[in-house]
């Protein structure tokens, strides 16, 4: 069935609109309350925002990880490609020299180099670990904390004394 203004409908012509009430405030200022029901609600908004932003950076996050640990499996899995790739070009580095040498002498060759870079690597890494420290300030601010405890300064002062006059 259609109306004079084209539009097909089973209903009546008109539109009644049917409200019951009309809010007098806003539902969510409610009364103003006390200065300490004001600091209450703002608190638990905040406390409610923060918790939000936290959620939405763990989200973000978790999908950033995701795409940083695929990245560090596929780094990984190219570094073993690389190292076992490695065994090849010494084969063929010595193959080469066994166009100048005998075959047996060529590999020897390699072999030794390889162990004298494997060595002076070795070497290398002992001096940096041989040269690696106690973390020197920290463990006197750690000590200065020791001594803020109560109870814990006049031990701290004892173990101090005892250390100088030992």
């Amino acid at each position: 069935m259609s109306n004079d203004n084209g539009l097909f409908t089973n209903r009546a012509e008109t539109f009644e609109s049917k409200v019951n009430s009309i809010p007098l405030s806003d539902v969510d200022t409610g009364t103003q309350g006390s200065i300490g029901d004001l600091v209450g609600n703002a608190t638990e908004q905040i406390s409610t925002l923060v918790r939000a932003e936290i959620e939405l950076a763990k989200t973000e996050m978790r999908s950033e990880v995701k795409k940083g640990v695929i990245g560090g499996g596929l780094f990984g899995v190219a570094g073993a490609i690389a190292l076992y790739s490695s065994f090849f070009f010494f084969f063929f580095l010595a193959e080469v020299l066994a166009v100048f040498l005998d075959r047996w002498a060529a590999f020897l060759i390699v072999f030794l180099a390889m162990l004298v870079v494997a060595g002076l690597l070795a070497l290398f890494g002992y001096k940096k670990v041989k040269k690696i420290s106690a973390p020197k300030k920290t463990i006197a601010s750690v000590n200065e904390l020791k001594a803020l405890v109560p109870g814990k300064a006049t031990e701290a002062l004892e173990k101090k004394n005892r250390g100088m006059y030992s």
